[in-house]
């Protein structure tokens, strides 16, 4: 249940959002603070190394809000869930929100989360995406990849995905505490066990600038969240090449039968080239997949930073 002595931290990555920032800001503290005056808040905003005039808009919001605002600036860009590990890491509430900079999530669902707390002590509340207004192929795409992502790492990913939510300390300090080189933060609140609690929404349309978020980006996320959290592509490979091999061997029994009975049925090159080309193909994807889990066993124990923080105004 919260009280006056709850602080709550609302954490937002900043990637090049210079016209939704003030915005942004006023929208939280007249729909979310102002109605929650029983409650403390602090606001952190996380710089993921803009290029534009974000980190300047930051200053003038910290120089007016301080002290219930914090900034930190990142010495370049280290992705969106670095901007969240150092907002979880640096925070000082009993819960935190995660809320992107875009606009395109609804502040006020803060309310509705911060009441199923205060009602039923959650841990985690996920605002869930139940739909969007954006384009048919970011539409589509992330229906695909949230599907794998069921399929595969975890049978409570919401089909449309999220990156709103409410975490309690205990499961912020499970995140800030695991050591995972290539995080992907909403499998690490999913994998914390807790029950969630979800509150669907419809996503909005960006009201300024162009998403960052591209495909290429979305691909990196499918990836740490499959190969981080599942053993299922390296057992289906292995059933595979158990499978295949054995029917290669098949193969080359039928092969030595009918060379015996002077009944080779292929005696020209095209089926040892397909052979050669399918087992070839086959191996390559094997040697794939094993290198993208070696790569991520080799980024672990270089032990690099995260992230790099340039700056921090607290």
């Amino acid at each position: 249940m919260l009280s006056s002595n709850n602080i709550i931290s609302i954490i937002i990555p900043v990637y090049c959002n210079e016209e939704s920032l003030k915005e942004l800001y006023k929208f939280i503290n007249d729909e979310v603070i102002i109605k929650n005056e029983n409650i403390q808040f602090e606001i952190i905003f996380v710089d993921d190394g803009s290029n534009d005039n974000s980190f300047k808009i930051l200053q003038d919001i910290y120089c007016e809000n301080r002290p219930k605002v914090k900034v930190i600036k990142f010495s370049r860009n280290f992705g969106q869930a670095a901007a969240w590990s150092a907002g979880l890491n640096y925070c000082s509430g009993n819960y935190a929100v995660i809320i992107s900079a875009d606009l395109q999530d609804p502040p006020e669902l803060i309310n509705t989360m911060i009441e199923i707390v205060h009602n039923n002590n959650s841990d985690i509340v996920i605002a869930n995406r139940e739909g969007r207004d954006e384009s048919l192929f970011r539409v589509i795409t992330s229906k695909i990849f949230y599907s794998i992502m069921r399929l595969l790492s975890f049978k409570n990913m919401p089909l449309g995905g999220f990156d709103f939510f409410l975490i309690s300390r205990r499961v912020i300090n499970i995140i800030v505490n695991d050591k995972d080189s290539n995080p992907f933060i909403q499998g690490k609140v999913l994998y914390a066990g807790f029950q969630p609690v979800f509150i669907p929404y419809r996503r909005r349309k960006r009201p300024y600038g162009k998403s960052k978020w591209t495909f290429s980006l979305k691909i990196n996320m499918l990836l740490d969240a499959i190969l981080s959290y599942s053993y299922l592509p390296i057992r289906i490979m292995s059933v595979m090449g158990l499978l295949i091999s054995a029917a290669g061997f098949l193969y080359a029994i039928i092969i030595i039968i009918s060379y015996f009975h002077n009944n080779v049925p292929f005696p020209g090159w095209a089926p040892l080239m397909i052979l050669i080309l399918v087992l070839s193909g086959f191996q390559m994807l094997m040697l794939g997949i094993i290198g993208e889990y070696l790569w991520r066993t080799l980024d672990q124990t270089r032990g690099r930073f995260k992230y790099i923080i340039d700056k921090i105004y607290e």
